[in-house]
């Protein structure tokens, strides 16, 4: 019974997620904020609620070890399993876009994250500095989405700088004020229920079976919160749009960085477990050092890789259960 109520808990965050993206996304757009900035701010927001929520959940909960592994089970996951497994269908052409600047960007994310984490907990004055940097990497992101914008609208002749709501996810011009309601009622009602049942469960689950809430937050959790990812990167590579890919995982991943625990900091001290200190951390850095081939030398992500990242990805989550 325990596994399902979990399976809800996971269930009902996902679409609560989605509707939150949906409801945020159109009642900014109804009242004039432009697509650039909702796309930079409000979709990452909305698309990390359900690890964000998790992670406030298992804070004020008294389980620290579900929070720290829901962020990095999650950013490790997002490499080794939303780009392996996609590419196990077909080749992913992510040298087609230049990745180097957010790369690099979220390398110093992670840096910055596993030397807060030497100081044993994350408190308020480590909230404070995740959200100044996740404030520098936005406002950084925001003037070269506003540049390339302006240079395509130059190129496009006639066509004037204008937002484009085509690429915003969740957009929809012609969506009745009685929907947007809807949705946003249904994303802040249904967050923080998910959010409670899988933290319940989970915590559950790790005193039933003798496991650490630590590692069910690096496996169950993790693995979780990150198949909106999986789903969305497979289902791109079968409309041959996966180009993107690797850049989206970038980004998800310095927004799990600095914002979820960055938050959840303030909700109360996240103690972080000497596990993370000697293994996790380590093993979710060298997983974003996987992808320099990938960001510099434009080598494309093919079943070989995908093969090979999985295989790391078994044998990572195989080493905890020894």
């Amino acid at each position: 019974m325990v596994w399902l109520m979990a399976a809800l808990g996971l269930v009902i965050l996902l679409f609560a997620g989605d509707a939150l993206v949906k409801g945020a996304v159109n009642l900014a757009l109804r009242i004039g904020i432009p697509a650039l900035i909702v796309s930079l701010t409000i979709v990452a927001f909305g698309t990390s609620a359900p690890e964000l929520l998790i992670s406030i959940q298992a804070a004020m909960m008294g389980v620290p070890g579900i929070a720290m592994g829901n962020v990095v089970g999650s950013n490790t996951a997002n490499i080794l399993l939303v780009l392996g497994v996609p590419a196990l269908i077909a080749v992913l052409h992510t040298s087609e876009h230049d990745t180097r600047k957010s790369f690099v960007v979220m390398i110093a994310a992670s840096a910055l994250f596993i030397a807060l984490s030497f100081r044993g907990v994350f408190d308020w004055i480590s909230g404070v500095i995740l959200l100044g940097a996740l404030a520098l990497a936005l406002a950084d992101m925001f003037r070269d989405a506003k540049k390339h914008k302006a240079l395509v609208a130059l190129q496009a002749e006639g066509d004037g700088v204008t937002d484009d709501l085509d690429d915003l996810e969740g957009a929809d011009p012609d969506m009745p004020w009685w929907k947007i309601i809807l949705f946003l009622v249904l994303g802040l009602a249904g967050l923080p229920l998910g959010a409670d049942i899988l933290v319940d469960s989970a915590t559950v689950i790790a005193r039933t079976f003798g496991i650490s809430e630590t590692v069910i937050g690096l496996t169950l959790v993790a693995v979780g919160t990150s198949m909106p990812e999986l789903a969305t990167t497979v289902m791109a590579v079968i409309r041959r749009q996966a180009d993107v890919a690797l850049g989206n995982v970038i980004g998800s991943n310095l927004f799990n960085l600095l914002a979820i625990i960055g938050i959840a900091a303030f909700v109360a001290p996240i103690p972080v477990d000497r596990q993370f200190l000697t293994y996790d951390l380590w093993v979710m850095l060298a997983a974003s050092l996987l992808l320099i081939p990938f960001v510099f030398l434009r080598q494309n992500i093919d079943r070989i890789w995908g093969v090979i990242l999985i295989v790391f990805y078994v044998a990572y989550v195989s080493l905890m259960f020894v």
